[in-house]
């Protein structure tokens, strides 16, 4: 569990093709500091597992699914990363509550800069459209924001979008603020959200289970 606070800003210092995996090699000397063994970081949103460490680098290995689901698939040497450790008992929590289970990829769209600060646009895919609402929590590339503005149901599907607003800080801390139109990033929606969703399509599925 993690609660979208960015540490630190990583940077992959290999990737080792393993079979239709991928071995993954951060350099992150914050987030290592205390790292053991299966301890889980996540990684620009994305929930990974360590099997291998130095004093300031991690190793761990990205599976399929993860790799097309998410924009690590794209990865090279050099890319940077928004870097967080696991949270624990008893911490704040500054954000909301990040699972590190990205739901897919969104598109930077556009960007507007404010005074010291900047809007950022995102496609919205029609999945993913109903669990993103005005004010509510949403992940971009593993940090916790507030959705800040969403199209309205009468939009095309294929043309949904999201902004949220960054700050100084975000912009400095994390790798949003180098993120450019045509851009992927990953997206975390709530998860209450996703539960909500569920317990709607059940309820609407089962008087159609029933009359069978």
């Amino acid at each position: 569990m993690f609660t979208g606070i960015i540490e630190e800003l990583g940077t992959v210092t290999a990737v080792e093709q393993r079979g239709d995996s991928v071995a993954l090699t951060v350099h992150g000397p914050k987030v290592v500091a205390d790292a053991r063994h299966g301890d889980s970081i996540a990684t620009s949103g994305v929930c990974l597992t360590v099997v291998e460490q130095t004093a300031d680098t991690f190793t761990a290995f990205v599976m399929k699914q993860t790799l097309d689901m998410s924009a690590h698939g794209t990865l090279a040497v050099g890319d940077r990363l928004n870097l967080e450790r696991a949270a624990s008992v008893g911490d704040r929590l500054g954000g909301h509550i990040v699972q590190g289970h990205v739901d897919g990829t969104a598109t930077v769209l556009d960007t507007a800069d404010g005074d010291g600060w900047r809007r950022v646009r995102f496609s919205l895919s029609p999945d993913l459209s109903p669990l993103v609402v005005d004010k509510g929590s949403v992940a971009i590339d593993g940090v916790s924001l507030t959705v800040s503005a969403v199209s309205d149901e009468a939009t095309a599907p294929a043309d949904a979008w999201f902004e949220v607003s960054l700050i100084p800080e975000t912009l400095e801390a994390t790798t949003l603020g180098s993120r450019v139109p045509g851009d992927r990033v990953n997206i975390e929606t709530d998860v209450l959200a996703r539960h909500v969703r569920r317990m709607l399509r059940l309820e609407a599925a089962a008087p159609v289970l029933e009359a069978r």
